[in-house]
């Protein structure tokens, strides 16, 4: 017996350190990824924090770039000044874009904001009598990250309803990173992460 609890230990110890590593290591990439999204946005934060007039062109600089939005418009929220974010950033499609974004740039998943991404389809699924909407994009990269051979990849955002507003949370914010455009439609990736993500949180 005291044989087997041996031979267990000697398997088992790299496994648990390896799982120990692991988490320290994602630990530390989540907060370097933290920074790096605090600190693209740093100079508007830093004006809001020391009451500094801002307008909205000062605000139109990080709400175009799909990297910055969602932030920016939290960081608006919470300093009561909404008003200020342009109108035309103001759309569930551009807030689920940033969301994309955000949560593909996450060291866990692509590691990296796509270099391209465009809005594809607004998918409605009906469930438990009420409607719900998945906003389906493509994205791509470029070499030499490890994704660029895989052309056109497809993530989806959502759930969204009726009376979502346009920086709502998603929680089904999600991407497969191998789902390939023109091997799989819009429709049913949408139909997937409604299925194995959004009715499983």
């Amino acid at each position: 017996m005291k044989t087997i609890l041996i031979v267990l230990g000697i398997i088992g110890l790299p496994i648990v350190l390896f799982v120990i590593y692991k988490y320290f290591k994602f630990q530390k990439q989540s907060s370097l990824a933290l920074k790096l999204r605090f600190e693209r946005i740093q100079p508007l934060y830093e004006k809001l924090e020391n009451g500094i007039a801002i307008n909205e062109e000062d605000v139109r600089e990080y709400a175009k770039d799909n990297k910055t939005r969602e932030m920016t418009h939290q960081l608006l929220l919470e300093y009561k000044k909404t008003e200020l974010f342009p109108e035309e950033y103001l759309t569930i499609e551009s807030g689920a874009e940033s969301q994309l974004v955000n949560w593909l740039e996450f060291p866990t998943e692509l590691d990296k904001a796509p270099d391209e991404i465009e809005h594809l389809k607004k998918v409605t699924i009906q469930f438990d009598g009420n409607n719900m909407f998945y906003h389906v994009f493509k994205y791509m990269t470029n070499a030499p990250h490890w994704a660029a051979e895989n052309g056109w990849m497809l993530g989806v955002v959502g759930p969204y309803f009726e009376d979502s507003k346009p920086y709502d949370f998603a929680g089904a914010t999600f991407s497969r990173c191998n789902s390939l455009l023109g091997e799989i439609e819009p429709e049913d990736e949408a139909k997937w992460v409604h299925e194995n993500i959004a009715l499983k949180r």
